[in-house]
């Protein structure tokens, strides 16, 4: 048994080594958005533009399950005349100022067509919702797993929803402080999904003795695999 242990602990250390071990890389990425603009349930033919004149500049639009993005360039920032948004619609039309000073990149705003006000950064009750929603299904998916694998007793379950409430709730949080548009999201999911492993590593073989070590590792290692390829497919299909 010591020496299965000592195996397995070998796992956490070559992953730290290949996580934290410098590696030197070269690439292109494409220049992020100076100006988000979050919009729920936006219609298909809502236009948002910046300025005014020769030098108005138009928004480019993503859309995303729930809600559309509407960005402009640090260039278009440089060239318009003033940063008076222009929000046009088959039924409506009106202006919102920005306020100043901006950053260079990512400033997110959230607008609400139906009071047509312009709400610095993400709403929290959007957070609040997205994040739940991602740790639901998170859960759903590791209890099933943990169910699989056998584990029936109280203690083992009380630990589980510990742990995952931890572990999984404090990474979509950090995910959550992400913009809707960052690139590399998928990297920072699998980042946070490998230190998870670590912590829920440590935890479950300290904690949980219902089952054998070697029984212990491959559900958590099972459970993170699964949670980390529901969590990609989760970040193509729903908002951050």
């Amino acid at each position: 048994m010591i020496k299965i242990n000592k195996c397995l602990l070998i796992i956490p250390l070559l992953i730290l080594t290949i996580v934290f071990f410098p590696l030197e890389c070269s690439a292109n990425s494409a220049e992020p958005p100076s100006i988000i603009i979050i919009i729920f349930n936006a219609p298909s033919n809502l236009e948002i533009s910046l300025g005014s004149g020769p030098s108005q500049k138009k928004a480019v639009k993503t859309d995303k399950s729930l809600e559309s993005y509407y960005t402009f360039s640090l260039h278009d920032l440089k060239t318009v005349n003033n940063y008076t948004l222009k929000i046009k619609a088959e039924n409506k039309s009106f202006e919102v100022p920005l306020d100043k000073p901006l950053k260079s990149y990512n400033n997110i705003f959230t607008l609400d067509l139906d009071s047509q006000t312009l709400t610095p950064g993400k709403s929290i009750s959007r957070s609040i919702f997205l994040v739940s929603l991602r740790l639901i299904l998170t859960l759903a998916l590791e209890a099933i797993v943990f169910w699989l694998f056998g584990f029936k007793q109280k203690s083992s379950w009380i630990t589980f929803l510990t742990v995952n409430l931890i572990t999984q709730g404090g990474l979509n949080i950090w995910l959550n402080g992400f913009t809707p548009l960052a690139n590399y999201l998928i990297l920072n999911l699998i980042l946070g999904e490998i230190l998870v492993f670590i912590f829920e590593f440590i935890i479950f073989l300290s904690s949980v003795k219902e089952h054998g070590s070697l029984i212990t590792v491959l559900y958590v290692l099972t459970a993170n695999l699964l949670s980390l390829l529901l969590g990609g497919y989760i970040i193509t299909i729903l908002p951050i």
